[in-house]
């Protein structure tokens, strides 16, 4: 295993470290330099697979880390270098690399027969455990990913209403068929959309009253995920709870991230129930799953009992490896009061990593709820998506590089997804590499903020 790279000492104002292009190039070239093979294995993708990967999310330049093997919250790399897991895989690693218990149901589920081609016992057991936690849902469906879950769910909302359309948050995602980040993205399917903005009431029930009998579906995470790790406030959803009760309409919580928060999600904490709720990530221990429920009367749209339902296909749907072992991270693992402790870790994590930013003065922030968070390079309340500048995504990307090399795996975009694993150690670890960042990295902070130009 290679010794980790400390963080490069604050040189003089106009030395290196005061120029983010300069400083930069130099991480970048530390980092090529230190992961031969992870160079060598990338060279090697490219010429069967565009890119060099299969999950866009994955890739930066250079080239991306090639991991090896993981255990609880530690990962190890292909140069033999170990790293603290605070990525956890997008929120879907929620009980760390090779929970025991996780792989003895697995195994077990296996050992019995892979694809069985039937129903088992397994899936209405694990329906059971999650239409007993979130307060929307009194039927379930499963589906490989929440990319499905969401898909079916605006389905059942168009054949449950007899509308087309569905409004969806600027700056939202869910999945990588339905990404918000601008209202033009080719590789969005093609079904008719509205758009309103993020954490507006009034604009948001003005736009859902102008679609009227014509809307389907509101479509909203209650805390954005891939847009930065911000919360929807309570005004907000009650806002949208309100209007599409006066519409209509259909109210979507997308909680494939936010449902660890709390033994019932943030629709659990915020205290506004939606029509539908759609899961995904952690719920299978870390195998493919999503799903999607609601009230039964919506639900119904799927029932093979009912003359003209809807289909829902899907080989693995409810594949044997995956209800297994969500029967057991739902059931016995991620219990109410391991998901409450869990998200009061967070919160305490993330009020520590605000206050060594305020205490340091730099343009640096931390947003998110709970487990999750996200960096961010500029002052002031982030309450809504936005576009940021060259300097904040090139700090952004310092401060990946940065935790790469004190030995800190994290998103790309500086979002961090606790594990059941990662202990109070592990967060003061993370917090002296922030603050230690805070220290090296002042001057370029100071000059990234976009009050400051």
């Amino acid at each position: 295993m290679s010794p980790l790279d400390p963080i490069a000492p604050p040189q003089a104002a106009h030395g290196r470290n005061s120029d983010l292009e300069a400083a930069l190039a130099e991480a970048r070239e530390a980092y090529a330099a230190a992961r031969p093979e992870s160079a060598a294995i990338h060279a090697r993708a490219r010429e069967v697979m565009p890119g060099g990967n299969t999950r866009s999310v994955l890739f930066y330049a250079p080239f991306p880390t090639a991991m090896r093997r993981g255990e609880g919250a530690r990962l190890w790399d292909a140069d033999g270098r170990e790293y603290l897991d605070l990525l956890g895989e997008y929120s879907a690693g929620l009980f760390g690399h090779s929970e025991r218990r996780i792989l003895a149901a697995v195994k077990a589920a296996l050992d019995a027969g892979i694809n069985l081609g039937a129903v088992g016992e397994a899936e209405a057991r694990l329906a059971g455990l999650i239409a007993g936690r979130f307060p929307s849902i009194e039927q379930v469906r499963f589906t490989n990913s929440g990319t499905e879950a969401n898909l079916m769910a605006l389905a059942a909302a168009r054949a449950f209403t007899g509308r087309p359309k569905t409004l969806v948050m600027r700056g939202g995602y869910h999945g990588g068929v339905l990404t918000f980040a601008s209202e033009r993205n080719p590789v969005n399917l093609p079904i008719p959309l509205a758009f309103t903005d993020y954490n507006d009431p009034e604009r948001a029930t003005r736009d859902i009253l102008a679609e009227g009998d014509g809307l389907a579906a509101v479509l909203v995470e209650p805390m954005l995920g891939s847009g930065g790790c911000i919360p929807a406030s309570e005004a907000f959803l009650r806002a949208l709870r309100e209007a599409t009760r006066r519409t209509g309409a259909v109210l979507v919580f997308d909680e494939v991230m936010t449902s660890r928060h709390g033994p019932a999600g943030l629709q659990g904490m915020t205290g506004v129930t939606p029509d539908m709720t759609t899961l995904g990530k952690y719920m299978a221990g870390g195998m493919s799953f999503g799903a999607f429920g609601g009230r039964r009367e919506i639900m119904a749209v799927f029932d093979g009992h009912r003359p003209g339902t809807l289909p829902h296909a899907g080989t693995f749907n409810n594949n044997v490896w995956s209800m297994a072992a969500g029967c057991v991270a739902m059931g016995e693992i991620f219990t109410p009061a391991v998901a409450e402790a869990h998200y009061a870790r967070g919160e305490a994590l993330r009020a520590a990593l605000n206050e060594a930013c305020r205490r340091a003065g730099g343009a640096m922030q931390f947003t998110g709820r709970g487990s999750m968070l996200t960096a961010h390079f500029r002052p002031g309340p982030i309450t809504a998506p936005y576009a940021a500048g060259p300097a904040e995504d090139g700090l952004r990307e310092l401060f990946f590089f940065d935790m790469l090399a004190a030995g800190i795996y994290l998103a790309r975009r500086g979002m961090a997804a606790l594990s059941l694993a990662v202990t109070e150690a592990d967060g003061a670890r993370f917090l002296a590499a922030v603050e230690e960042f805070l220290a090296a990295r002042g001057p370029l902070l100071a000059a990234g903020s976009p009050a400051q130009g």
